[in-house]
This record gives structure tokens, sequence and C-alpha cells, in this order.
């Protein structure tokens, strides 16, 4: 137990002080992970704002229950962000009329999905069977010191997402993003070989270009995995370049590619989708065998090194399965 601890209510101030600044800084930590350029500290004031519409700086102070200098400081940090508008009162040229400038309105819409996992997580944190303050500090204090609230928030943020995952389709902003997530899953595994810098480097040219198609699925403003559809024949192609960001893993995201990887193949009117693996990958293999892949002869001069093993899907009405 630290001496704070020990000490109990005679420090009680000492201790809302420390844990403050905690909670401040891992909710900094998280902006940061999500890059949203905020302040914490500057909240509850653009909260009120927010809640507002068109509010003057003294109402702030005085919801707020804080001096006139903070609020002032306060205001002045985020009009230089650019977030908000403000202007003088028309009948009272003392007051100053406060409300949100678009930059700001669209950093709230960025934000607000945080706020309710912030939310969530502070209140599983701070819920504790207990009328005495000092034992829900000591509680809150043990739940965040085993896993800090920043890691907490961004794990409730990834679960809460993830029914928000959107399947996009390729713009050229995303180039990077396709060739980035491509690159570090086949670094773990294997190594970059020429055929895939060809497709990578140049997507747009050797990929969509000749007829093929790039998915993004895309959680919130973070590009959480991608796949692509390669043309190889008459009504035949390729699924490859299949990445999910290791940020995004264990979260089920490649079965959602591979559904709409199979639906849109469907509606394009076309007969088969083949693909190349190794057959380390386990869970790769079982999840395409999971949605109908059967495996076919290997060629002997197959694009890919690496691959030991060819698969492919005929698609056709019942042959692709559903999973559960």
């Amino acid at each position: 137990m630290d001496y704070l601890q020990s000490c109990r209510e005679l420090v009680l101030g000492s201790r809302l002080r420390r844990l403050s600044d905690r909670v401040m800084k891992e909710i900094q930590k998280v902006y940061d992970h999500f890059n949203i350029d905020f302040d914490p500290f500057l909240f509850p004031v653009m909260k009120i704002i927010l809640d507002h519409e068109v509010v003057t700086t003294a109402e702030i102070t005085k919801k707020l229950a804080v001096t006139q200098p903070a609020t002032t400081q306060a205001i002045n940090k985020l009009n230089k962000k650019g977030l908000l508008n403000i202007h003088e009162d028309k009948l009272d040229k003392r007051k100053k009329l406060v409300s949100l400038s678009p930059k700001g309105t669209a950093l709230v819409s960025e934000m607000r999905p945080l706020w309710a996992s912030i939310e969530i997580v502070v209140k599983q944190c701070t819920s504790h069977p207990s009328d005495h303050l000092i034992e829900h500090l000591e509680h809150f204090e043990q739940v965040i010191q085993k896993k800090t609230l920043s890691e907490q928030i961004i794990q409730m943020h990834h679960m809460t997402q993830l029914e928000k995952v959107h399947i996009i389709p390729f713009e050229p902003k995303y180039a990077a993003d396709f060739r980035d997530l491509n690159v570090a899953w086949l670094e773990k595994y294997f190594v970059v070989e020429p055929h895939d810098v060809v497709l990578l480097e140049q997507c747009e040219e050797t990929i969509v270009k000749k007829g093929g198609y790039i998915f993004f699925a895309k959680i919130g403003q973070a590009i959480a995995g991608c796949y692509s559809l390669i043309k190889v024949g008459h009504r035949a192609y390729e699924l490859g370049k299949m990445a999910v960001s290791p940020e995004f893993q264990g979260k089920k995201i490649g079965q959602k590619l591979m559904q709409h990887c199979i639906e849109f193949s469907k509606q394009q009117g076309w007969e088969t989708l083949m693909l190349y693996s190794n057959t380390k990958l386990e869970n790769a293999i079982y999840i395409y065998r999971k949605f109908g892949f059967e495996e076919i002869e290997l060629e002997d001069n197959a694009p890919y090194m690496r691959s030991n093993i060819k698969m492919q899907l005929t698609l056709q009405d019942g042959d692709s399965r559903n999973p559960r």
C-alpha cells in the first residue's frame, strides 16, 4: 500500500488530485491512440458549448463553477485550434457569444463514439457496493492498476465499433494502407516477393485498372483490413492480398471481408474464385474451407514461392456456405 492510501481520509484532497492527473493522462493516451488532436482538460468547456449551441463565457464560468480566467484560457485554447466561433452580442457588446465552428462540429462527430466508450469503462471501473468514498477510490485505483484506463477504453471502443465495420471500395488515398497492411503481414509470416511488390506498389495500375477490385474494412476513421480480387480469366478471379491490422485482429474482420468478397463476386455473375496460400496458416485454411473453398492442383509455376496450396470456390447457389 502506498503512503497516500495508508493515510486514508487525511489526504483526500491529495489523493483526488493524484487520481485526477492520472485519469487525464490516460484519456490523453486514448485521444492520441486514435489520432484525435484534443486536450481532455478542455472537455467540460467543449461539452457546455456543444449542449447549448451558443453560450456566453460568463455562463460557462457559472455552470462550471470556475474562475473567469480559467474559462478564458480554455476558450482561447479551443479557439486557437479553430474549433470555435466567437462573436460579440449585438445587444451587449461586453458579452462574447461562443459556438462551435464547422471544424469543431466535425471533431465532435469524430469524438462522440469515443466518449461513449469512455463513459462505459468509467462506470464499470467505479461501480462498487459501498457507500464509503475511500473504498470507492481504492477499488477504482486497484482496477486501473491491473489494466490501465486507456487500455480498457481502447479495447471497449474497438468492441463497440465492430458492428460498424464498413466495407468500402478502393480510392487512391487508401493505396498506402493497402500496401502497408500487406507488407506487415508478409514480413510477419514470410517475405515480400517480387510479385507482391508489383501488386502492392502500384495497386491501382496492376489490379484495379486491369479489371480487378480492392476493398477495405473501415472502422471509424481507421482502415482495419483489406482484400483484392485480381482478374485471372473470364469470370474468374483470384482472392488475394487479404490482411487485417494487428490492432483489429481477433475480431472476425477477416470473415466479414470474406463474406463480402463472396457476395460481391456472386453479384457480378462470376464463376469461380481461387486463392493461393500456405498450409502453415492453419487458421486461414480453416476459414477458407468454412466458406466452401476446396483444394485443387497447384501449378508448378505458381506466382508466389510461399504457396504450397491452391483452393477454389465455385460461385453457384448453395455452394458457398454462410458460417455461423
